[in-house]
């Protein structure tokens, strides 16, 4: 009887470790597919005293993120575009979404500057109804990782990003602010 007890431990114990190896397999492969975030998004809010709306997709497209939607309500012209480093916009003038996001402690720059803050996205054009149309792609932001953008503030300003000016470019009050979340994946 012992004999058939030390059979069966010996049988069964190997299959009892390759379960479980495969349950943890399994579990690591199912983490993965939730990490894989493709898509994030940002409704923007007006700042006080401000008509600024909107809303920004940031769609995953090989190494780079894809930065598109429409903002409605602003002046015509050229406004400075950030992602800030807090998801904060209960300030009314959006001070609490705190300094560019800038991970690398790097200089002010635009967003082809070798040297520049992750959040630096440039600025975008509103035409004379006050609507501006981004259509931007960008290799430093990212929808994970160190760079990842999920849960920083996005930011449209009052002025023109002078791309020099250190640590803003110059770019004025902030009309709108919005937090970035992860969008249902496609």
């Amino acid at each position: 009887m012992k004999k058939l007890g030390m059979v069966t431990l010996v049988l069964v114990l190997p299959i009892l470790w390759f379960s479980a190896a495969g349950a943890e397999q399994q579990e690591k492969q199912e983490g993965k597919k939730k990490l894989a975030i493709r898509k994030a998004v940002c409704v923007m809010h007006p700042t006080k005293g401000s008509e600024a709306h909107g809303t920004i997709w940031f769609t995953q497209q090989g190494n780079e993120i894809e930065v598109s939607g429409e903002i409605m309500g602003l002046t015509p012209g050229m406004h400075a575009f950030h992602v800030h480093e807090f998801g904060d916009c209960s300030a009314p003038d959006a001070m609490s979404a705190g300094g560019h996001f800038n991970p690398d402690k790097q200089p002010h720059g635009s967003p082809h500057s070798k040297e520049r803050h992750v959040g630096d996205l440039g600025n975008i054009k509103a035409d004379d109804s006050g609507k501006a149309v981004v259509e931007i792609r960008d290799t430093d932001i990212k929808l994970t990782g160190a760079h990842s953008i999920i849960g920083r503030g996005l930011i449209v300003h009052t002025a023109t990003d002078d791309f020099k000016t250190q640590p803003t470019g110059n770019a004025g009050g902030r009309v709108a602010c919005g937090v970035i979340g992860i969008a249902k994946q496609p």
